[in-house]
């Protein structure tokens, strides 16, 4: 933990910066669950969260399935137009609370730094 500086994490993932000073690293996200890791700049990872909610929005079929704890039947697109990811309800919903978390985190570091600097 020492690398990494973090910005938001739940029981399923985490979202940090790496405290790496290359230009490849300065600016993005790692945002890590399950098995899978992401570098995503900003601006991926609000389109991320589009494709959350798109995939939220839709997966009205798989509520009254008595396996959707566990049932990965749900297709979530990332920001990365050649990976998709099949996900379960609760995963989906540990998901969206990663990255909204880590939406608002930010929002809120670039609002108190915006205050400090006027």
């Amino acid at each position: 933990m020492r690398d990494i500086d973090a910005i938001y994490y739940n029981d399923f993932g985490i979202a940090f910066h790496w405290k790496k000073e290359t230009k490849n690293y300065r600016s993005k996200i790692q945002v890590v669950f399950r098995d899978t890791g992401f570098l995503l700049t900003q601006k991926e990872l609000l389109r991320f969260a589009e494709h959350i909610q798109n995939t939220m929005s839709s997966s009205a079929a798989c509520t009254c399935c008595s396996k959707k704890s566990s049932c990965r039947a749900l297709l979530l697109e990332t920001p990365v137009p050649q990976v998709s990811l099949a996900v379960s309800v609760n995963e989906l919903t540990a998901i969206n609370d990663l990255i909204e978390g880590t939406i608002f985190q930010l929002n809120i570091g670039d609002f108190l730094s915006d205050i400090c600097n006027n």
